[in-house]
């Protein structure tokens, strides 16, 4: 049984956390992407800033180690060496609470590519623009989960 869950993780997010292993990702959605369209199963929270559901995300998930990058947001079209405010956001609770990972810029078209082959893509009603991050998920460490029995 999962020790402290976050209170914004409902039953089908939990679940999605659950299912995906080592090196899956995730895409944490802004109300703009096109997540309906790209094909993986879509979790939606509506209700919820994408800064919540990474924050909550975080607290159940750890980052992949075993690769160079393990997070991605979609660079600005128009300026894509400007970091949009809410993924200064992110890095923040990146660093808060998975560690000192950077989060790499891909392209608008190669972020969508990327998102094709998520495991599950999380549809939030965040409005602010360029709110979109992919997280590559870690090894669970032992004791994160208590057997059942």
């Amino acid at each position: 049984m999962l020790r402290g869950i976050h209170p914004l993780l409902g039953p089908e997010l939990l679940h999605a956390l659950r299912t995906m292993g080592h090196g899956d990702e995730i895409v944490i959605a802004d109300a703009n992407f096109p997540a309906s369209t790209l094909g993986r199963p879509v979790i939606r929270a509506d209700g919820l800033g994408a800064e919540a559901v990474v924050e909550a995300i975080l607290t159940h998930m750890p980052l992949d180690t075993f690769d160079t990058a393990a997070a991605f947001r979609m660079a600005m079209v128009e300026t894509p060496e400007e970091v949009p405010p809410i993924c200064v956001s992110f890095q923040e609770i990146i660093d808060r609470l998975a560690g000192p990972f950077r989060v790499a810029p891909l392209e608008r078209f190669a972020f969508y590519e990327r998102a094709r082959q998520a495991a599950y893509i999380v549809a939030t009603g965040e409005l602010k623009l360029y709110a979109n991050l992919i997280l590559k998920k870690g090894v669970l460490p032992p004791g994160e989960f208590e057997p059942a029995w």
